[in-house]
């Protein structure tokens, strides 16, 4: 069986490596890539895409017609295994749609967003967050059982659970104690909080940022890459206004991010603050226990929970 000219991008190959430990699924990943252009009917339509992290991803065009496509393979773990789920309840309304899913080796035939340049991209960063909340105000849906084959979605209730208790630990751990006392013990009275549902749960998103968002012809901008969970609307909110406060954390702009943000999901701006004030310590802490305290990430999101902690409506 060919390869089909299977080339993983360097960034790509390394992030791989570095979450599996050893090269076995990338040894494979030809032979997958090949039975999957075969059980589909597929060929390569250039080189494969840089900048994943859990995939191979790659343009193809399907053989019997031309049509366009993305094929996507997929180291499956806790936060993406529920992907194709999403793109099969979403079915395209403001999201790429999916064409094809294999449960053996966790691969999507997704649709491809052309032009495909990113939300992030815009100049107009304030109206770029406002463009993406109301996309995930569109995506949230009380979906129903997924099909046999296609992974059940995971909760923000089991989130919840697990930062109640990661959050004390970590924050005492080595590195840990870079992100402050306070911020740590505002975190988890806020996960308390929260963790009765504001309204009624549906199809949310764990990595809500502007580079998911993707320009295309059949609508403007369309969704990819979704990590989804089952919880309430404001959690939406949460890696959205973090993410952008961790870029500029300034007090006036952090309050006109929430506000926005907030306002264009439909939900209350000070439930909608305290989401992105645990996503933003969740994150600070994660990268700071990870050996990572001084990376830019780890710092950007810590001057985040700073900037958010004020803003906090008890």
């Amino acid at each position: 069986m060919a390869d089909h000219g299977v080339s993983v991008p360097d960034d790509v190959r390394e992030s791989i490596l570095r979450i599996l430990g050893d090269s076995a699924w990338l040894d494979a990943l030809p032979a997958t890539v090949a039975g999957l252009c075969e059980k589909w009917g597929l060929t390569l339509d250039g080189p494969a895409m840089s900048g994943g992290t859990h995939s191979y991803a790659a343009p193809v065009r399907r053989l019997a017609d031309g049509g366009k496509a993305v094929l996507k393979v997929t180291v499956a773990d806790e936060e993406n295994a529920a992907e194709p789920s999403a793109l099969r309840c979403y079915d395209g309304d403001g999201a790429v749609r999916l064409h094809e899913f294999d449960p053996a080796s966790a691969a999507l035939l997704i649709e491809r967003a052309e032009p495909g340049n990113p939300l992030v991209d815009e100049t107009d960063r304030l109206g770029a967050v406002e463009v993406a909340a109301g996309l995930l105000r569109r995506l949230w849906r009380v979906p129903g059982e997924p099909p046999t084959g296609f992974p059940a979605f995971p909760a923000v209730s089991g989130l919840i659970e697990g930062w109640s208790r990661t959050f004390p630990a970590r924050g005492t751990a080595p590195g840990g104690e870079a992100v402050a006392g306070k911020l740590v013990a505002r975190g988890v009275e806020l996960l308390a909080a929260h963790a009765v549902p504001d309204g009624p749960v549906g199809l949310v998103n764990r990595d809500a940022h502007l580079g998911n968002f993707l320009a295309a012809g059949r609508e403007p901008w369309l969704l990819i890459d979704p990590k989804p969970l089952l919880g309430e609307r404001a959690f939406d909110a949460g890696y959205l206004i973090a993410r952008q406060v961790a870029d500029r954390p300034e007090t006036p702009f952090a309050w006109e991010i929430v506000t926005r943000v907030a306002d264009g999901l439909g939900v209350d701006r000070g439930r909608a603050c305290g989401w992105a004030f645990i996503r933003a310590v969740d994150t600070a802490l994660w990268m700071s226990t990870s050996g990572a305290a001084d990376h830019w990430f780890a710092k950007a999101f810590l001057a985040a929970a700073e900037t958010l902690y004020p803003l906090i409506k008890d």
